[in-house]
């Protein structure tokens, strides 16, 4: 399979291939929330970046059911029906679990109590304040009828993150004012034991942190206009001539915009010759190529990248006991470390300190 592996660091730093030297300093935390299929731009917004960093760190995803709740309690079913889901999803695209871990945060019980403990370090007006949670309650229509632990999930973020001492979070940019938010309590919790016991985290970007959708919105599940990363050869050809272009661009011979051009978009993240991608770019911009024939180009792409990971979907789903396996070892390994954290953070609220 082929992919674009260039991960950028929000400060300026870029992580490109195997560490030359091994070093483990950093570890990697990343997940998903198991609400549906993974899509195309999850593949570019997180998961590329993840299957270099598993060369480079130690790495684990987390199956984030917990926070899933927060806006869907009344579907619990279909959350818990989408773990395996997902992880299949990891699998199939090159995750690694021999060098990853893959772990279901529900069943981690030290990642809830960080989450309690943290929620006394931050306030309400703070949580209102948090530019992803505003969009997410404007987009959901919540309101002022905010269930509780949707309006606090960037606390649990911030538990899952520290919860295993993460330093490197691939993320796209809407997440960064959660970041901010994970070492804001970082801070204050140093702070009480007047030492460093947790690390502060760093957001990694990939080159394509906002994949428009088809219909050049976000692409969104809801929304039904993003490609399934096991989208049928047709789906995917359905997909990509509805793509949005420049409508002023009416005949083959019209100068056209690049900007703003779902097709292009996508043939930027995933197209592997940038070269004939910009030629095609300047081409389309002096008039003289066709919507049709950019449509094409990326659909050849798309097939080619889609194909193995549809494959391998499959044959994952018919050895779910491997799959289940996967979890089951992963979510231990995973319970080990937070464990080890808990019992930190809990000295630092001198929980234990009548007991000892």
């Amino acid at each position: 399979m082929t992919t674009k592996t260039n991960v950028q660091a929000d400060e300026g730093n870029t992580v490109e291939g195997r560490s030359s030297s091994g070093s483990h300093a950093a570890v990697v935390l990343t997940g998903d929330r198991p609400t549906g299929a993974l899509h195309l731009g999850h593949f570019a917004g997180s998961l590329q970046n993840r299957l270099v960093l598993q060369e480079q760190y130690p790495q684990t995803i987390l199956i984030a059911d917990l926070q899933a709740l927060t806006d869907n309690a009344g579907r619990s079913a279909r959350v818990a029906e989408h773990i395996l889901d997902l992880a299949i999803d990891y699998l199939a695209v090159g995750i690694d679990p021999t060098r990853t871990t893959i772990a279901i945060q529900s069943q981690l019980p030290a990642l809830a109590e960080l989450t309690v403990l943290y929620l006394n370090l931050v306030t309400v007006s703070r949580l209102e304040r948090n530019p992803t949670v505003k969009a997410e309650i404007e987009l959901r229509g919540f309101a002022r009828d905010i269930p509780a632990g949707f309006l606090c999930y960037p606390v649990s973020q911030a538990a899952d993150i520290t919860g295993f001492r993460g330093t490197l979070v691939p993320v796209g940019e809407d997440q960064l004012p959660m970041i901010e938010q994970t070492n804001e309590i970082v801070r204050r919790i140093n702070r009480m034991v007047g030492h460093v016991i947790l690390p502060e985290c760093a957001a990694l970007l990939s080159n394509t942190p906002r994949l428009p959708g088809t219909d050049g919105r976000k692409a969104s599940k809801s929304l039904s206009n993003a490609i399934d990363l096991g989208a049928t050869d047709s789906e995917i050809r359905t997909a990509v001539q509805s793509m949005y272009t420049d409508p002023a661009h009416q005949r083959a011979s019209d100068p056209g915009k690049v900007d703003g051009n779902v097709v292009f978009a996508y043939l930027d993240a995933f197209d592997p010759d940038t070269n004939a991608v910009a030629d095609l770019k300047n081409r389309y911009r002096d008039g003289g190529l066709g919507d049709v024939l950019v449509k094409r180009r990326l659909e050849d792409v798309l097939q080619a990248l889609i194909a193995p990971i549809r494959r391998r979907r499959l044959e994952l789903a018919g050895d779910l006991a491997f799959v289940r396996q996967v979890l089951k070892e992963g979510t231990a390994a995973a319970r080990a470390v937070t464990d080890s954290v808990a019992v930190d953070v809990r000295a630092a609220f001198s929980l234990d300190a009548v007991v000892r």
